[in-house]
């Protein structure tokens, strides 16, 4: 392998992306390729001055109900304007007490779910008790500070994260942003491409003490709201069985909530009319 060498002048630097456009690929040829559209999946994805093929999670939403906090997602990720995979999960439990769940670049946010897991793991089998809620949110936004160098190249993750607190009896949701900085919701929070429609479809249906069944059908409601206004979000598909995955976090544990009761309570919805509004 023969070095490129560059006038003083042209030398790219420490810029690995300006390098590879100086060098060329077969033969000397420019890397020449169409940015990226600003909307696609989760924002976009590009390094240098075209996209990569990468896939992208979009939409999550949780909420708090009466006995903790629901957290779902849309099965949808996308590469660009092309559907990368119609049934990918990204709802995790983080623990027995807390989930997590991701948008944005799929590959480096699954590796940090990975990572948060274990490292929750070994903290409670090192400490004999386990991170408090607080901490272990701290924790994942320290992840995601380590990670701003690789969102400054278009490979954003965006978790939100949300858990039983043992100590003061309630469901708690946090928010994030691609710095590492973390806030407290009071109720409920959604991120991700179509997370504005479906943050509105949970605000307007959202009331203190919602039941476990009000609650899935609200986030389902949001998550279909959300794929109707955004091409990047995957809405229920009836056809071929695929349903939002939602999950509850309440004193007893991590239960995700099954397929078969999802679809139950979309049908629920469709009955009553998705137009009607809110669950009641």
């Amino acid at each position: 392998m023969v070095l490129p060498l560059f006038a003083p002048g042209s030398d790219p630097g420490p810029d690995f992306a300006a390098l590879i456009r100086a060098s060329g690929v077969s033969g000397g040829a420019p890397i020449e390729r169409p940015l990226a559209p600003p909307g696609s999946a989760a924002g976009g994805a590009s390094v240098g001055p075209g996209p990569l093929p990468l896939r992208h999670g979009t939409t999550v939403a949780a909420l708090r109900y009466d006995a903790g906090v629901i957290m779902a997602g849309d099965r949808r990720a996308t590469e660009g304007h092309f559907i990368a995979h119609r049934a990918m999960e990204k709802v995790f439990p983080a623990d027995r007490h807390s989930a997590v769940a991701i948008a944005g670049a799929a590959g480096p946010a699954v590796q940090m779910v990975k990572l948060f897991q274990t490292q929750l793991e070994h903290y409670e089998k090192v400490e004999g008790v386990a991170l408090s809620l607080e901490g272990k949110a701290n924790q994942l936004g320290q992840m995601v500070r380590e990670h701003l160098p690789m969102a400054f190249q278009g490979l954003a993750v965006v978790p939100l994260f949300a858990g039983f607190d043992l100590r003061r009896e309630e469901g708690r949701i946090f928010t994030y942003d691609v710095t590492g900085g973390h806030y407290e919701e009071t109720d409920h929070a959604a991120t991700g491409s179509g997370g504005r429609d479906a943050r509105t479809t949970i605000k307007l249906g959202w009331r203190p003490g919602l039941r476990r069944e009000q609650a899935i059908e609200l986030v389902v409601q949001a998550l279909y709201n959300a794929a109707d206004e955004d091409a990047a979000t995957g809405g229920p598909d009836v056809l071929r069985g695929i349903y939002p995955v939602v999950a509850t976090v309440t004193v007893e544990g991590y239960e995700p909530v099954a397929q078969d009761e999802v679809a139950q309570r979309f049908g629920v919805l469709v009955e009553r009319g998705l137009a009607g509004g809110s669950a009641s």
